[in-house]
């Protein structure tokens, strides 16, 4: 054994070859719930500035017809037969699907696009009974689901996604990969048209003619891209797959042998993984600051729900409760519908935890509570809508404050320097903030001067007391839009109440023709003081 196969990894390709048609037909059967017909059926994508087969069913197939045939000759051959439009977004949400599903048996799945995928079952296949038993299950369910499946599984993802192009079950052990695709026709490599021509011209038919040829010859006439994958599919060399969700730092789940839908038994399973999961974490002194609860329905049907905290958790009940508060909040409730068959739990984002003396030092428990507290918030209404402000360095007013998530920014927030208003002095800025400055009409005595009477929302106010201006330019650098210099006004009205209102642009001619102001402007509130 080189060094190269040692601890070689180990892929189930599968290939879906009809998954348009056979998307189709599931769709038919769920709308019409009867059994679909048995009329031969084709899908056409326009090719060429013509109508051409995409796929087709077993009927279709049982009577000449294949894949790329124009639709014209397709309906000379068949006039009876059934025809439907393809849907690639369509197909690629139903591979996705599949993806999802295939999940329970691997973490580690990566489209194969347009209708494969890859599933990494190295050190998994046991749990199965094997990889036989596994690609068995597999190919079963999807069979059963009404999908016409392909599988192989090899060292490498190039030689088990060649093996499945023309032969379904095949299990290729290490060092075996060249003898077993050596027969194959050098299509099944998936090479570009032109240099699966060219290689029939050059009298190389199948992949062990090419591969007896030197690898310089190869390299010079068809490139190193297709050396490469000829490489790969011989098990001399391969590219590694890429899942479509990053594999998680710590991962436990339950297997049921029947399906449970009981809420009771959903959750003691959940608080059962919460302490599996945190005692892996602990032995490494890992907290978890996101988590991810999947669940497996026996019909394909995968549901995952995630929640995030402010500080590394590591303790199961604070895990449960963080769950409970998400699943008690769902908009869409939890539908098991005939049974989950695996629930998995996952720490997607891990911390190391740092210890702190917490005996004598309340501040730290005041935070803690705080923290939790914010955690269980979120967890109930989303992490997004739990906010906590943190000053900016501007003058501008709209820019003065950031929103930010109270769970990741919490600590920054609880130091950070806000300015301190001088005692016995009014505010400068009001309590309440306009997200918009709502335009007003203004009468002024002089025109540069504070407003003695406005009208907002139609009602008419009289400015019995004025503080400003306050001039406040804009920062040109940050916006590619002119914006206009403010004078801001503190005013009170005969009822007492307090507005913040500016005036948009300048009314010196010659200022605003130099600096690019208009010499009539507007006027806006922009906030109420309480």
């Amino acid at each position: 054994m080189s060094a190269f196969s040692r601890n070689r990894r180990r892929i189930l390709s599968l290939w879906l070859p009809r998954l348009p048609i056979d998307r189709i037909k599931r769709q038919l059967v769920r709308d019409s719930a009867a059994p679909g017909n048995s009329e031969p059926s084709i899908v056409v994508a326009r090719q060429n500035n013509a109508l051409q087969i995409f796929a087709l069913d077993d009927a279709a197939a049982r009577l000449g017809l294949s894949i790329g045939l124009p639709l014209a000759n397709a309906r000379a051959i068949c006039p009876q037969i059934t025809v439907f439009d393809a849907d690639e977004a369509a197909d690629a949400r139903a591979l996705d699907d599949i993806a999802c599903w295939c999940d329970r048996f691997t973490p580690l799945v990566a489209l194969d696009p347009p209708h494969g995928l890859f599933l990494d079952i190295t050190g998994c296949a046991h749990l199965f009974g094997g990889e036989a038993a596994l690609m068995e299950i597999v190919c079963g369910a999807l069979t059963r689901h009404g999908f016409a499946v392909s599988a192989g599984i090899a060292s490498t993802s190039i030689c088990a996604r060649t093996m499945t192009r023309h032969v379904s079950g095949k299990i290729i052990s290490e060092g075996e990969e060249a003898a077993a695709v050596g027969p194959l026709p050098v299509s099944a490599l998936g090479a570009a048209d032109a240099i699966t021509r060219g290689l029939r011209r050059a009298g190389l038919k199948t992949i062990g003619d090419v591969a007896a040829r030197a690898r310089h010859e190869i390299t010079a006439r068809f490139g190193a891209d297709f050396t490469t994958l000829l490489e790969g599919a011989l098990g001399q060399g391969d590219a590694p797959i890429s899942p479509r969700k990053p594999l998680p730092d710590y991962i436990v789940e339950k297997r049921f042998p029947e399906p449970v839908a009981t809420e009771a038994v959903i959750s003691a399973t959940l608080s059962r993984l919460a302490g599996m999961l945190v005692a892996a974490m602990d032995r490494q002194g890992k907290g978890a600051r996101r988590l991810q609860a999947h669940f497996f329905r026996t019909d394909g049907v995968v549901r995952a729900i995630s929640v995030d905290t402010g500080q590394p958790v590591t303790k199961a009940e604070v895990i449960d409760r963080l769950f409970r508060e998400r699943l008690d909040a769902l908009n869409d409730p939890l539908d098991p519908g005939f049974g989950f068959d695996l629930i998995r739990l996952s720490a997607s984002r891990v911390e190391i935890v740092v210890q702190q003396q917490r005996d004598l030092d309340a501040k730290v428990h005041d935070n803690d509570e705080l923290a939790a507290l914010i955690d269980r918030i979120a967890a109930r209404i989303g992490g997004r809508r739990v906010v906590v402000y943190l000053p900016q360095d501007t003058h501008i007013p709209e820019r003065a404050v950031l929103a930010a998530p109270a769970q990741h920014h919490l600590a920054a927030a609880q130091q950070a320097d806000w300015p301190v208003r001088a005692e016995s002095e009014p505010p400068l800025r009001p309590l309440r903030l306009f997200a918009r400055p709502e335009a007003i009409k203004v009468i002024a005595e002089v025109p540069d001067g504070p407003p003695a009477w406005f009208q907002w929302r139609r009602a008419t106010h009289t400015v019995m007391r004025v503080e400003g201006p306050e001039r406040v330019a804009m920062e040109w650098w940050r916006s590619p839009a002119e914006m206009l210099t403010r004078d801001y006004f503190r005013v009170e009205d005969e009822a007492g109440l307090r507005f913040w209102l500016y005036r948009d642009g300048l009314y010196d001619r010659e200022i605003a023709q130099c600096e690019g102001e208009i010499a009539q402007p507007n006027w806006f509130v922009h906030g109420l003081f309480a």
